[in-house]
This record gives C-alpha cells, sequence and structure tokens, in this order.
C-alpha cells in the first residue's frame, strides 16, 4: 500500500509540473497583422465589412489608435470603419521581443480614448485588450455581436 502511494504522488507531481510548464508558454500566432485581421473579423457581415479599411500604425498615428505612444512594439495594425459614425476600432500590435506584454496591455487600457468618434462611443467596460504571446489585440466595437464575434475569433486563433 505504501508503494502505491509512493508511486502515485510521483506520478501527480509529474502531472502538476507537466501542466505548469506546458501551460505557462504561450506560443506566438503566426502571419501577417493583415491576414490575421482578416481571419479574426471573417464572421462580420459583408456590409460591415465593405466598410473597414486597414490602416498601418506609425510613430505620427499611433496616439489617435493607442492613445499612446509608450508602446513597445514591432508592428501594428488598426481596422477602422471607413465613417467617423460608427463606433469601430480593433488593433493588433505585435509586440518586440521580450517587451512586458502585460504592461503594455495596462498602458493602452489606461490611455486608449473609446469616445474618439462623432456623437458615437464604446463604454469603458467594454474596452478589450488582450494577448495571445506577442500579438495584443484592442477591440473597441460598440455592437455588441460583433465585438464578442471579434473576441471569440481571437481566443480561437
Amino acid at each position: 500500500m505504501k508503494l502505491f502511494k509512493n508511486i502515485f504522488l510521483v506520478v501527480l507531481v509529474g502531472v502538476v509540473v507537466f501542466c505548469l510548464v506546458g501551460c505557462g508558454k504561450t506560443k506566438n500566432v503566426s502571419g501577417s497583422l493583415e491576414e490575421i485581421m482578416t481571419k479574426i473579423t471573417d464572421g462580420l457581415d459583408d456590409d460591415m465589412k465593405s466598410r473597414l479599411e486597414n490602416v498601418n500604425i506609425t510613430s505620427e498615428n499611433i496616439t489617435h489608435y493607442l492613445g499612446t505612444s509608450d508602446i513597445d512594439y514591432k508592428e501594428a495594425l488598426a481596422q477602422e470603419h471607413i465613417t467617423g459614425s460608427v463606433a469601430y476600432s480593433v488593433v493588433l500590435i505585435r509586440a518586440n521581443d521580450n517587451a512586458n506584454i502585460e504592461n503594455i496591455k495596462t498602458t493602452i487600457k489606461e490611455n486608449v480614448n473609446p469616445r474618439k468618434w462623432i456623437c458615437v462611443w464604446v463604454e469603458d467596460e467594454d474596452v478589450i485588450v488582450k494577448n495571445k504571446g506577442d500579438l495584443i489585440i484592442l477591440i473597441m466595437v460598440e455592437n455588441e455581436e460583433n465585438r464578442n464575434l471579434i473576441d471569440k475569433a481571437f481566443d480561437n486563433l
């Protein structure tokens, strides 16, 4: 009986260590930001997709999209509605190697302006900032169905 308990304990410790090591690392999402943006917005209806445009984020426009330029990133892409009367902004940011992802997400959440449009906005509690590996997404979409669709598609990458 004692041998059985010892074997069980060793196996249990091994499983716990395996889970901790295996779950501790999140794989980076491969593909270009344009390809990833297409994947996560694929479920939107065709009318909505026809009214969206992608904009490369640069040092000149980063503050408009993220509320700050204090982001440690390699590349970023924003997708917005072509009119200013629809609260829709999805931003993908690929962080630099060894960047502090949690710090970047906090900085974005604290600085982004969910009221940057004319006469429309996104409630603060509906602003989503999350990551998969080095890929961070900012979702500011007023329409709850579209916001949830994009959020779920990002989780499923």
